[in-house]
């Protein structure tokens, strides 16, 4: 969460698993589009001597929909490779590491990044031996760890940027709570609690930050927006169609794998087949139903529709008045009826078609796909950004695409408890718990800190400086 260990297969597979995706315009560089794509989930600091990284039989793809048919007109794909410059020690680096190509630094990483345009799969190297950074392990092994990370960021041609490497977690989220049985602030208090007595739930304090001090790998990109639009113009008209584009990520892997115990080596082959894929947040974490959530995993965004269903009555907008009685009585007497969640169906599946909100449209047309959908022509909001977006009236934020520092999980929560659905059902009055519920990480409105875990860069590729292995719960 925010699509963490979300499906029982991927929860097997760290390397495969995409845990976030951002897109936004970028702040410092407003003619810029920036994509992250974080994997492997809740990296442990310390997590020595095999320390963390991408998976070399795993094909990374970044798509990119800039036409509203629901599939990628643009793909970035990475691939990487392993390195070992002395196999006679166990020993991630045998000293200090200085430089991306220091000696003492004995397990490294490459990546190639290759740009497929379609239709016709027309396919462009960027950049082939790229370095990725090590982990941050601590003073003795990594001692000017922000210096490496910024060796490794990467011109790419024609404009642009990449990184691929390790990142502090950005993503915020009180997990604990919520999937024990979903307890949310202000009114944990009001919780049915089964019945059970001495549970402890009284007015609590402010939540706990599960992702606090863990780390992630990030596969950034940063781009000109001309390079990702459809005819390869520069977005300046908001109200239009043709300034959105549609992101997700995903992972695939090829068909056939043979272990040999012999050697310790396995052999691969055949066509990648798609195993993760991720793009609103939340949406394969608690809307699709358990036993759809591998198949889901497998599918590309063109084929959503048939998940219709789960997002125009999700089973989360049903347990919240079971699990808070008297709590949400609006949304109780509306789940009464046919639920018809056309709200959740644009977040989630077309984006906002102009007249929803005032002065603000997301929609590339009426395919139903998830997908990020961020529009280009709006710039970045620089000061007096909400960490709320949209419900916090900055068109800026989520659902227009995923800022780093969006309060998705409030967003997500104050969505399915019915704050927006009056944007679509004029009859529906909103609960006033819609607009307080949250996992009490942040406050609303301009509280962008608030979150425990280190600050965001001012500059690509804007996830902050990884935990330290040595320094691994010290704060």
């Amino acid at each position: 969460m925010s699509s963490h260990r979300e499906a029982p297969e991927i929860s097997k597979d760290p390397v495969a698993d995409s845990t976030d995706l951002y897109a936004f315009v970028s702040p410092d560089k407003p003619d810029t589009v920036t994509i992250i794509a974080n994997y492997v989930p809740l990296e442990s600091p310390a997590g020595g001597p095999n320390f963390y990284e991408f998976g070399d039989d795993v094909l990374y793809e970044i798509n990119i929909d800039n036409n509203g048919d629901g599939k990628a007109e643009i793909i970035y794909q990475f691939t990487f490779a392993n390195q070992v410059t002395n196999a006679n020690t166990f020993l991630y680096n045998t000293g200090p590491i200085q430089s991306l190509t220091d000696t003492n630094w004995n397990r490294r990483q490459t990546y190639s990044v290759t740009r497929v345009d379609m239709p016709g799969a027309k396919k462009q190297v960027l950049g082939k031996g790229l370095a990725s950074p090590p982990c941050n392990i601590g003073p003795l092994s990594t001692p000017n760890y922000p210096a490496l990370a910024g060796a490794a960021i990467q011109t790419l041609p024609g404009g642009g940027q990449v990184f691929a490497g390790q990142r502090a977690e950005g993503f915020f989220v009180d997990l604990g709570a919520i999937f024990d049985l979903g307890i949310l602030r202000p009114f944990e208090a009001a919780h049915a609690t089964f019945g059970l007595a001495n549970t402890g739930l009284g007015a609590m304090a402010a939540g706990v930050n599960s992702t606090n001090g863990v780390n992630v790998h990030s596969i950034a990109l940063q781009l000109p927006k001309s390079q990702v639009t459809k005819g390869g113009a520069t977005p300046s008209d908001a109200n239009s169609p043709s300034s959105v584009i549609g992101v997700w990520t995903s992972a695939s892997r090829q068909k056939a794998r043979v272990l040999k115990a012999s050697n310790g080596t396995d052999v691969v082959s055949g066509p990648y087949v798609q195993v993760s894929r991720l793009g609103n947040p939340l949406v394969n974490e608690v809307v699709v139903p358990m036993s759809k959530k591998d198949y889901w995993n497998a599918q590309p965004p063109v084929n959503d529709k048939q998940f219709a269903a789960a997002v125009l009555n999700p089973e989360l907008a049903q347990l919240l008045p079971v699990l808070y009685p008297n709590v949400f009585p609006n949304l109780a007497a509306y789940n009464k009826g046919a639920p018809k969640r056309d709200d959740l169906v644009a977040i989630f599946h077309t984006g906002l078609p102009s007249g929803v909100v005032s002065g603000f449209q997301n929609s590339m047309g009426t395919t139903q796909a998830d997908m990020l959908r961020l529009n280009l022509a709006i710039p970045p909001k620089t000061s007096g950004a909400s960490n709320l977006g949209l419900l916090g009236g900055d068109v800026a934020g989520y659902p227009n695409g995923r800022r780093l520092f969006d309060d998705v999980v409030t967003i997500a929560l104050r969505a399915v408890a019915g704050a927006t659905l009056p944007l679509v059902d004029k009859s529906f009055t909103a609960d006033a718990a819609a607009t307080a519920i949250t996992d009490g990480l942040t406050t609303d409105g301009n509280d962008l800190t608030a979150r425990g875990n280190e600050s965001y860069l001012a500059a690509f590729p804007y996830l902050g400086v990884p935990h330290s292995g040595f320094a691994a719960g010290t704060s």
